[in-house]
């Protein structure tokens, strides 16, 4: 697979790119740790490479987070229950967004009886 000539391409022209910004990404790694050959990290260096979040404020957000949710809520997810099981219509009359036509058709074929034909097809039609 990938053999094609665009993705041959492509791959070329990726491994350029990797060639050209390598440099600029060398020195600002460098700058971040360390100042090239300090070993003092300011966070400002940091911050331009990576998000920086002491953990006082890491810890506040976790306790943010548990005190908003509950522990009842917690694990729990948002379902569509007002969506009926047999039919799989919804409150509104849809099928699920993952449900292709030829499905749904065959549950509306379930659903719907034809005129000249009786629901039940048990016993003996005399």
């Amino acid at each position: 697979m990938a053999k094609s000539l665009r993705s041959k391409w492509r791959r070329k022209m990726r491994s350029e790119k990797r060639k050209k910004n390598a440099p600029k990404e060398l020195a600002r790694l460098k700058t971040a740790l360390g100042n090239e050959g300090q070993r003092e990290i300011t966070m400002k260096d940091v911050s331009e490479v990576a998000t920086v979040i002491n953990a006082q404020q890491l810890k506040q957000k976790n306790e943010d987070v548990e005190m908003e949710g509950g522990q009842d809520e917690v694990g729990k997810m948002e379902m569509d229950s007002k969506r009926n099981k047999k039919t799989m219509l919804d409150e509104h009359g849809q099928y699920p967004v993952w449900m292709n036509q030829r499905q749904a058709k065959k549950l509306k074929k379930k659903r719907i009886t034809p005129k000249g034909k009786s629901k039940n097809k048990k016993g003996v039609a005399w």
